[in-house]
């Protein structure tokens, strides 16, 4: 059968450019492949995938298809040459859909992905823990490309308030570990950088987890839970504590990063005695933070 006309093309019944039209929640699993310390590291990534182009006011709409269509070559030649990162990926993408879509000035994409790594408990235990990885492209036609990289941290906070008043109340020495109530912290930390720099997402967590009053743990034993607990009572912190933690531990982390990369740092302390959660969150450059905590 052969189509008259191709419906997109044509005039839409306002006259309106869309910042982004596309598809979102893709879902693709991705071979990520990579050199470590010692050997090459894979992991098969489960993904959810939002692709976007700009579309002028003179066009009715996008072929949406095309998306999916640059996700799939993509995927099918990671088998050949494989993935380095998620952000590489979103930028190829990018690419990609400014050829497909010849009226697109812009095209963003975006992947949210499960990702499990081994870790150890306080005194020793093996475990493998899962966190979310953030990953993203922007391009401008005949403009510049940029990446994003983020995680998102399941961690624990003991609050320095409830602490402070247990201890006045119960008049309880100075320097003894007091009982106060805790949060699950969720922290997310994300950067923006240009498409030359390369960073490693096991390094935003590690950033992240040396914020928290202590890490988590899927599987705790019983001695592994009581050192948790002592941890967090023993390194008090506020959702806003966790932020400049995380911005203190990138800035030290990654010196040699340009000052333009762009940071964003959100927690979120899911609180016990309120019915209501704390959040805190620092936007900037990075030059900007090397320049306040001196």
């Amino acid at each position: 059968m052969t189509l008259k006309c191709d419906l997109q093309y044509g005039r839409g019944n306002a006259g309106y450019k869309l910042s982004r039209v596309g598809v979102r929640g893709v879902r693709k699993p991705v071979l990520v492949q990579r050199q470590g310390i010692n050997n090459t590291l894979n992991n098969i990534l489960n993904c959810s995938i939002d692709i976007f182009v700009d579309l002028p006011a003179e066009q009715k709409g996008s072929h949406m298809s095309r998306n999916v269509e640059v996700l799939n070559e993509v995927v099918e030649e990671s088998v050949s040459h494989p993935i380095t990162g998620l952000e590489d990926m979103a930028a190829d993408m990018c690419r990609r859909l400014l050829v497909h879509h010849e009226y697109a000035q812009t095209a963003d994409v975006t992947i949210i992905a499960e990702y499990f790594r081994n870790s150890r408990t306080p005194l020793g235990r093996d475990t493998y823990e899962m966190y979310n990885l953030m990953a993203g492209g922007h391009i401008e036609r005949d403009g510049a490309l940029t990446k994003k990289i983020g995680v998102e941290v399941v961690g624990m906070t003991a609050c320095p308030c409830g602490q402070q008043t247990v201890t006045e109340m119960l008049e309880y020495p100075e320097g003894l570990t007091v009982m106060t109530h805790n949060q699950r912290n969720v922290c997310t930390l994300t950067l923006e950088f240009p498409e030359d720099i390369s960073i490693e997402a096991d390094d935003l967590i590690d950033v992240v987890e040396a914020s928290f009053s202590s890490s988590t743990y899927e599987l705790l034993k019983r001695p592994d839970e009581g050192q948790v607990i002592i941890n967090a009572h023993r390194n008090p912190k506020f959702v806003e504590d966790v932020v400049r933690s995380a911005l203190e531990n990138l800035v030290a982390r990654f010196p040699d990063l340009p000052d333009e990369v762009y940071v964003d740092v959100a927690s979120e302390s899911e609180e016990s005695i309120h019915k209501h959660n704390a959040f805190a969150e620092r936007e900037g450059f990075l030059g900007e933070l090397r320049g306040e905590n001196q």
